[in-house]
C-alpha cells in the first residue's frame, strides 16, 4: 500500500508534510496526471488533523470545527462520501462572568442575539457583517481587529467578547491583529454554523488516504525530508531519509520559516526577502487537556462546543495567560463515532505562549502539565459535578508537545501572523520550483483555510508546469 524509498525514484512533484494543505495538493496534483509523491516524517498522516488511541477512547488531537464551505471544498476536491459525513455542531455554547449563551452560531441566530440579548440595532450589526464580508488581502487595509469593534460595537466588551472569543481560540489571532486576520476567518464561520467531521479525524484521513492511493499518489510514511536539493537556485530534488528522490518541483506544508531557513537555506534567497522573513511573526500556540470517560459511564448532551472564562472582562491576552481561566471543552459523544462502541471523551484547549512552557524545566514541566488538567477539571466541575468519578484516562499536550511532533517554530498551533503569506507565496519567485501552502497570514489556520490553500498552491504549480 505505503511505498519504500528507493535511490534513484523520479517524480513530477514532491509533497512534503500531511496536514490537509499538503494531502488536497497531492490529491489534486495527482488526479492531473502528475506523478506525485508524499512525504510524512510522522507514522500517521494529517498533520494537526490526526488523532491517537488511548485505553479505548479515540482522541481528536485538537478542536475541529470549521464553515459550511468545507461541505463544497470536500464534494469538489475530495468525494461526495467525505462531503456527506459532515454534519453540523448546532449547539455553541458560552459561560463566563458577563453571559451565558447557546448558539447555532448561524448569522440568523447571532444577529437575534445581538438585538436581544445586547440591544444591539440591527443597523449597526448588518454594517458590521458588511464591513467583514467586503475585505480582502489586497485592499491593505492594516486597521487592528479593536479598530474595527471599536467603529461598530464602541466601548461594548461583552460584545467584543461574544464575536471574538471562538476566533481567538480558531486562529490565534488577538484584538491588536490586523482586523483582515478576524473578518475573513469570522464571515466564512457566521455563514450558516460550525461543522465537523461525522466519524472523527481517524475515519477522515483514512478515507483521504484511500483517495490518494486510488488516484495513484506514492505515500511515504516515517519518511523525514531532510533537504531539499538545488542546482542553480533551481529544485532538482529532495533528500529523504538519507536517499535522493528526484523531481522539479516541491510544495512543502511544513513550516515556512523550517523550508526558508532549513529545507532550503538562507544563503539561496535573496537578501530584501530575507529581510521581509526576519520580520515574520510567529503566531501563538495552544494547550489540549484529553480526558477519557470511564465505558459504562455517560455524560448529558450540553453542548457541542463550550467556551468559558472566570475572567471578568475580555482580553484576548488572557486568553494565552499561563494562568488563563478561559478554555474551550469539545465534548465527544457516541454520536461522534458512530462506527465505534459507545465512548465519551472531553477535550479542553487554552491558547499559550511558547516561551512559558519552554522555559520550564523537566519536574516543573511535568507539574504544570498535572496542573493545567486539573484546573480543566476543576472548570468541568460546574457542568459534571461528579466528573473526577466518571473519567479512567487524562493527558496534556503543551506547544513543546506539538514541537515535538511537527517541528513548528516554538511549536505554534496557527503559523504566522499576517505577514507569513506573502512570504509564503512569494517562494516561487525566489527558488524555481519552490512552492509553500500551509497556516500562514490570513489563512492562518483551520481546516478549510489549510484546504483551499492547498488547491491555490496546486493551481499555481499545474500553471507553471
Amino acid at each position: 500500500m505505503f511505498k519504500n524509498l528507493e535511490e534513484g525514484m523520479v517524480y513530477d512533484i514532491a509533497v512534503i508534510g500531511s496536514g490537509l494543505a499538503g494531502l488536497t495538493a497531492a490529491n489534486y496534483l495527482a488526479k492531473l496526471g502528475y506523478k506525485t509523491a508524499l512525504f510524512e516524517q510522522h507514522y500517521m498522516l494529517g498533520g494537526l488533523a490526526a488523532h491517537f488511541s488511548r485505553k479505548g477512547h479515540i482522541f481528536d488531537v485538537s478542536l475541529h470545527g470549521f464553515p459550511i464551505g468545507m461541505v463544497k471544498s470536500c464534494r469538489k476536491y475530495w468525494s461526495s462520501e467525505i462531503a456527506d459525513s459532515i454534519v453540523q455542531l448546532k449547539r455553541i455554547c458560552f459561560l463566563n462572568p458577563q453571559f451565558n449563551i447557546e448558539t447555532t452560531f448561524t448569522r440568523e441566530d447571532f444577529t437575534k442575539i445581538l438585538i436581544e440579548r445586547f440591544h444591539i440595532s440591527p443597523e449597526a450589526i448588518e454594517n458590521f457583517f458588511q464591513k467583514l464580508n467586503q475585505m480582502n488581502f489586497y485592499d491593505k487595509d492594516r486597521r487592528r481587529t479593536r479598530d474595527i469593534f471599536e467603529e461598530f460595537f464602541p466601548g461594548r466588551n461583552d460584545v467584543h467578547r461574544l464575536l471574538m472569543e471562538p476566533i481567538s481560540y480558531a486562529n490565534g489571532s488577538t484584538m491588536d491583529d490586523e482586523a483582515i486576520t478576524y473578518g475573513i476567518v469570522f464571515s466564512n464561520f457566521m455563514n450558516k454554523g460550525v461543522y465537523t467531521f461525522e466519524g472523527g479525524t481517524d475515519l477522515l484521513i483514512k478515507k483521504m488516504t484511500d483517495e490518494l492511493l486510488k488516484n495513484g499518489v506514492d505515500i511515504f510514511k516515517r519518511s523525514k525530508v531532510e533537504k531539499i536539493l538545488l542546482k542553480d537556485r533551481q529544485v532538482v530534488g529532495v533528500k529523504v531519509n538519507g536517499t535522493h528522490i528526484q523531481c522539479h518541483t516541491v510544495l512543502s506544508n511544513a513550516h515556512v520559516l523550517n523550508t526558508i531557513k532549513n529545507l532550503i537555506g538562507e544563503e539561496y534567497f535573496l537578501s530584501e526577502f530575507l529581510e521581509k522573513v526576519r520580520k515574520t511573526r510567529i503566531n501563538n500556540s495552544s494547550c489540549q487537556v484529553y480526558i477519557g470517560i470511564r465505558e459504562g459511564e455517560s455524560i448529558e448532551d450540553m453542548g457541542d462546543l463550550i467556551f468559558t472564562s472566570e475572567n471578568e472582562r475580555f482580553d484576548s491576552t488572557e486568553l494565552r495567560d499561563f494562568h488563563t481561566t478561559s478554555r474551550t471543552f469539545s465534548m465527544y459523544y457516541p454520536k461522534t463515532r458512530p462506527q465505534e462502541k459507545p465512548m465519551y471523551a472531553i477535550v479542553a484547549s487554552m491558547n499559550a505562549n511558547w516561551d512559558d512552557w519552554n522555559r520550564l524545566d523537566e519536574e516543573s514541566y511535568q507539574r504544570e502539565k498535572k496542573r493545567i488538567i486539573e484546573d480543566s477539571l476543576q472548570s468541568l466541575k460546574q457542568f459534571i459535578p461528579h466528573i473526577r468519578e466518571k473519567i479512567d484516562y487524562t493527558e496534556a499536550a503543551t506547544p513543546k508537545t506539538l514541537f515535538r511532533y511537527t517541528e513548528h517554530p516554538c511549536g505554534t498551533s496557527f503559523g504566522t501572523k499576517f505577514e507569513g503569506l506573502e512570504i509564503s507565496m512569494e517562494l516561487s519567485e525566489q527558488i524555481k520550483g519552490l512552492y509553500h501552502a500551509g497556516s500562514v497570514g490570513i489563512i492562518m489556520s483551520g481546516w478549510l483555510g489549510a484546504m483551499n490553500y492547498g488547491i491555490i498552491t496546486a493551481h499555481k504549480i499545474a500553471s507553471n508546469l
